[in-house]
Order: C-alpha cells, then sequence, then structure tokens
C-alpha cells in the first residue's frame, strides 16, 4: 500500500509541476505587465520605457511561445535550455529596471534553474535571479544614494542566503524523497519474492501430500504383506500341520485334539483378516472428526477388553486433514491392539491434544512394560527411544483421585513386538513429517508419544 501511495502521489504531482513550468511564466508576466501598468506613473516610468517595456513584453511572449514547442523534445538541462533561461533573465533584468514589479516575471528564475541548466550553471543562475530580485526589492534598479547601495547589497546578501538554505533543504528533500523512493522499491520487491515464496510453499505443500498418499499406499501394502507372512499365512501354515497329524494317526481322541487344534488357528487367522480388513479404510472417520472417532475407538476397545480406557481431549481441536487423522487414528489402533495382546494392563489413556503448530497423540498404560534398549534393532531403526527416567510429565495417567497410577504411566504394550507393530506406528508417523517416541520399563507400563506438524483440512 505504501508503494501504491507514493505512485500515486508522485503520478499527481508531476502533471501540475509540468504544467506550472509550462504555464507559469505566462501567468508571472502577466501580473508583472498589469501591475507596471498600473504604477507606471507612481514609479515614474517616461514615455518612451513604456514603449520600451512593451516590445520587451511582447519578445518575451514571444520567447515563451518559441521555447514551449523546442522544450517538448529537450526535457532536461541542455544548451538550448541554457540560452532560454539566460535570455529569459536578461528580459526580465531589463524589465524590472524599467518598473519594479517586473519581478513577477523575473522570479521564475529561481523555480526552473535545476530544470534548465546544468548543475555547474546553476548557482551562477541563481545569483543573477537574485541580483534582479534584490534590485526590484530597494525600488528598482540603480539604487539612488549610498544608502539604496548599502540597502541593495544587505538585501542580495539576504537573497543569496535565504537562497542557500532553502536549496540545502531541497536537496535534502529530494535525497530523502529518492530514498524513500528505493525503500518502497525494495519493500515492493521483497514482498514479490515473499509471495512468490508462498506460492512456491503451497505448491510443494499439494506436492508432499499427493507424495504422502502414494507413500501411504505403499507403506499399507508393506504393512499387510507383513500381518499376512505373520499372522494369516503362519497360522494357515499351523491349519496344515495339524490336518497332516489327523491324516497319519488312528486315534480317533488325538485326532480330535488337533482338529480343535486346527479350528482355533482358523478363528484366530479369521480374526487377524478381519483385524486388517478394519485397519484398511477407517470407517470411524467418515462421519466423525478425529477426536469424536478416538473416544469411540477407545470406548469400545475398552468394553470389549475389561480395560478400563480413557479418552482426554486438550486444547482447542481443530479438523484435521484426512491423512493426518487417518494416520493418528490407526496408531491409536495398532496401540491399543499391542496393549490387548501383549501388555496385561488394567488402564489405559488416550490424550490427544492440539499445540500450536503440532498434534500430540499419547497413548499409555499401566501393563508389564518392557526394556527398551533390549528391543532388536530392527524393530527400531529410526525411534526416538527415550529411558523410562525421562517420561513427560504430561504422559503419567492419572486415577479418578488424581494420583499416578502404580510404576509410571504410558502405553502399548508389554513385550518386545515384532513384526510390523512398533516399527508400523513408528513409520505412520514419519510419513507425515512427525516423530514418534517410545518410553517403557518391565513391569513400569509403556508409552508412545506421537507429534506430527499440524495441516489443517483442505477447504
Amino acid at each position: 500500500m505504501p508503494g501504491i501511495a507514493a505512485r500515486a502521489d508522485a503520478a499527481a504531482v508531476g502533471p501540475r509541476r509540468a504544467a506550472f513550468h509550462r504555464w507559469g511564466p505566462y501567468g508571472l508576466l502577466a501580473i508583472g505587465t498589469v501591475a507596471s501598468v498600473v504604477s507606471a506613473g507612481v514609479v515614474g516610468m517616461t514615455t518612451g520605457e513604456e514603449y520600451v517595456a512593451t516590445v520587451l513584453v511582447l519578445a518575451s511572449l514571444a520567447l515563451q511561445l518559441v521555447w514551449g514547442s523546442a522544450a517538448r523534445s529537450r526535457p532536461g538541462p541542455s544548451t538550448a535550455g541554457t540560452v532560454y533561461y539566460s535570455v529569459r533573465w536578461a528580459l526580465g533584468f531589463v524589465l524590472a529596471w524599467l518598473n519594479p514589479f517586473f519581478a513577477f516575471y523575473a522570479v521564475t528564475g529561481y523555480y526552473d534553474a535545476g530544470r534548465l541548466l546544468r548543475p555547474r550553471l546553476m548557482k551562477v543562475g541563481f545569483f543573477a535571479t537574485a541580483i534582479t530580485m534584490s534590485g526590484s526589492q530597494v525600488g528598482g534598479m540603480p539604487p539612488h544614494g549610498r544608502v539604496l547601495w548599502l540597502g541593495f547589497g544587505l538585501v542580495l546578501g539576504a537573497n543569496v542566503g535565504l537562497l542557500a538554505v532553502f536549496s540545502r533543504l531541497a536537496a535534502q528533500d529530494d535525497e530523502h524523497a529518492r530514498v524513500q523512493v528505493a525503500t518502497i522499491a525494495e519493500l515492493e520487491r521483497t514482498n514479490a519474492a515473499l509471495q512468490q515464496a508462498l506460492d512456491e510453499n503451497a505448491a510443494l505443500h499439494a506436492q508432499l501430500l499427493v507424495q504422502a498418499r502414494e507413500a501411504g499406499v505403499a507403506d499399507e501394502r508393506r504393512r499387510l504383506a507383513a500381518e499376512i507372512h505373520d499372522t494369516l499365512a503362519q497360522g494357515l501354515t499351523g491349519i496344515i500341520a495339524q490336518l497332516q497329524v489327523v491324516a497319519n494317526v488312528s486315534d480317533l481322541a488325538v485326532a480330535r485334539i488337533h482338529l480343535d487344534r486346527a479350528a482355533d488357528l482358523a478363528r484366530h487367522s479369521l480374526g487377524e483378516a478381519r483385524r486388517s480388513v478394519h485397519n484398511l479404510a477407517p470407517v470411524a472417520l467418515e462421519n466423525d472428526g478425529l477426536p469424536e472417532a478416538l473416544k469411540k475407538t477407545v470406548t469400545e476397545w475398552g468394553e470389549r477388553t475389561d480395560v478400563r480406557a480413557e479418552f482426554t481431549l486438550t486444547g482447542a481441536a481443530e479438523q484435521l486433514h484426512e491423512e493426518l487423522a487417518a494416520t493418528l487414528l490407526r496408531i491409536v489402533q495398532e496401540a491399543l491392539s499391542n496393549a490387548a495382546r501383549h501388555a496385561r494392563a488394567t488402564r489405559v489413556g488416550v490424550t490427544l491434544t492440539f499445540l500450536g503448530d503440532e498434534v500430540i497423540l499419547d497413548i499409555r498404560d499401566d501393563g508389564t512394560g518392557f526394556d527398551v534398549l533390549a528391543l532388536p534393532a530392527r524393530s527400531f531403526p529410526h525411534s526416538r527411544l527415550l529411558p523410562h527416567s525421562r517420561l513427560l510429565p504430561h504422559s503419567r495417567l492419572r486415577s479418578s483421585g488424581g494420583t499416578p497410577m502404580s510404576g509410571g504411566t504410558p502405553m502399548s504394550g508389554g513385550t518386545p513386538i515384532g513384526g510390523f507393530g512398533l516399527d508400523g506406528m513408528r513409520a505412520r508417523a514419519e510419513r507425515i513429517g512427525g516423530a514418534l517416541t517410545v518410553e517403557s520399563e518391565p513391569g513400569q507400563g509403556t508409552a508412545v508419544s506421537a507429534r506430527v506438524p499440524l495441516v489443517r483440512h483442505d477447504r
């Protein structure tokens, strides 16, 4: 906005100044002529002087007409401008000699010396104009008597001094204006660069979201492949082994035992298959936001496992991007599944925190815990693992009476988890630019904390 205002001011001042330089001498010449005609008898002009003044006024008018046409092709200081300035000064000087009121015309030398004269001649032009103006101010040229000459000298000195002061101030104003123009131009360039950077960041953000979706598809494929290998494939292998035993024994009681085992493996594999299908599409987010979906998920899990499970929302909830919400929901589902299978917990707490430009998800339990440092390296190739002594204060799960759970707090589950359990949660968090922290000790429960950048829902 400052740049627009400055350009608007410059656009308004420029035409007005040009109009003054073009038509101002005509107006000042007319004023001087009228004032001289009225005062001719007072100042003692003779008839001859009146004729000479008339000729000089006509010559001045002709000079202005000629220069009005020539000035269009010579906008800056030039030899022609110097000649015009000199001739006009001479006409103004003689006219002011004849009648001091013609100083109205001579004063134009102050206004356009910088436009017509080269820098080395500007002071000469100003001084010459000051002589004419000083003569008119003491009653006309030449001064009569020693007192008037002394007055002329004092007035000339005052004019030159004032001219020097005003010239200095004008130079400072010009410099200030140049600095302002340069600053405004620099600000506009900076704003343009900033806008370009914002546009590039928006495009990059959109590109990253597309890549995140593509990476999510690949991640789901790897996760499903690992789950099929770790659950369904091994379950089917066990069923085949049990059926082979049945085929090779004649004792019906032994055969019944192995058939029952095969049936148990089949039911377990079916449950694992259903869980994998459920994880593919988080239906909980179809009609609810992430906080509502997490609350329902935690409540249903607690009722199904007979474990006291609580969900807490901290901060002002916002509508998250669908990829972000789905990732956090799946992390919770995986963590609760791990807790149910491994932790033997009696309490589980899930906290969703909206903190500035971050979303923090904490899942903690009071289960058996495990030694984080003893886990196989492949289970946490990039996770940040912290000892239990460095648990964050807000990660402690509290009972309804407000006291910490015995043995500390936090989440997902008891024994070291192979396959794609903690690895999968870590990969999900890192895929959307976040990080996963695991804290646990044997007998002291487990906590998992995921911190991800807040990306709002596309509107």
